[in-house]
């Protein structure tokens, strides 16, 4: 029973945060400053270990389909095909997000979090500063914003990824590759996929934010936190997921 009220109280201490969150900023030019600076250290600091994972992925599963269908029942070109809806439906969009909350979620908590233990945040509330939509709407606004741009970047190597393994392995040929991608392509799958990575990023940037405002203590409460908000935005992200899919394809 404590384990339900505390969790009501959560969600009731996030929902107040994020109407702080949501209002006009008093500086425009501070405002687009901050988020600047958010979508280079969250966005394009994240392309890096994006690349790196979508090509290994796209790569792997190339090989595993490859292998795991060998049958004169089915065409050559299943390989690619099969490989293009894994990346773009789930790999591409949820994988990828869950990936991104260790590294962008237990980023803003910790540095929310510090702020908060070493008093800044108070700082600016004494100065008469919104510090809850000065820290945390732009990280929110650019990490959504920027989110399509990481998936379809991630889609675009994973299936280089599948690419590269044909090109050296040669089963299945290049060509046959080629033909598997482009089989019934639908482009809804791309957007479905963008959709869901903004809410996923939305997801990842209130909650971490949450977590890392709420922080209370010192040094060991800020690795809890961003720990907590890890474990509570990878849940968030699965059960969107599932609800999502069965929205837009049930």
């Amino acid at each position: 029973m404590s384990l339900t009220i505390r969790s009501l109280e959560s969600v009731g201490e996030y929902a107040l945060l994020m109407n702080r969150v949501f209002s006009v900023p008093d500086r425009m030019r501070v405002f687009l400053k901050e988020f600047s600076k958010e979508v280079y250290k969250l966005g394009v600091n994240s392309i890096w270990i994006v690349s790196i994972i979508s090509f290994f992925i796209g790569a792997v599963t190339v090989m595993q389909i490859s292998l795991s269908i060998d049958s004169p029942l089915l065409p050559r070109f299943t390989v690619g095909f099969v490989s293009r809806e894994i990346i773009l439906l789930e790999f591409s969009s949820t994988i990828m997000c869950l990936i991104l909350a260790g590294k962008v979620g237990s980023n803003i908590a910790s540095e929310i979090g510090s702020m908060r233990i070493t008093e800044q945040i108070d700082a600016l509330e004494i100065m008469g500063v919104n510090s809850a939509n000065y820290l945390i709407f732009p990280k929110i606004t650019a990490f959504v914003v920027f989110m399509p741009v990481l998936v379809i970047f991630s889609m675009f190597v994973g299936l280089m990824g599948g690419y590269i393994i044909c090109l050296v392995l040669g089963t299945p040929s290049v060509d046959t590759y080629i033909y598997g991608i482009q089989a019934f392509f639908r482009a809804l799958f791309v957007w479905n996929s963008i959709a869901k990575s903004m809410i996923f990023g939305f997801i990842i940037a209130s909650v971490s934010a949450f977590y890392g405002y709420n922080a209370k203590g010192g040094a060991l409460e800020v690795g809890q936190a961003s720990t907590n908000s890890v474990v509570t935005n990878s849940i968030l992200i699965l059960a969107a997921n599932l609800l999502f899919t069965q929205t837009t394809m049930g």
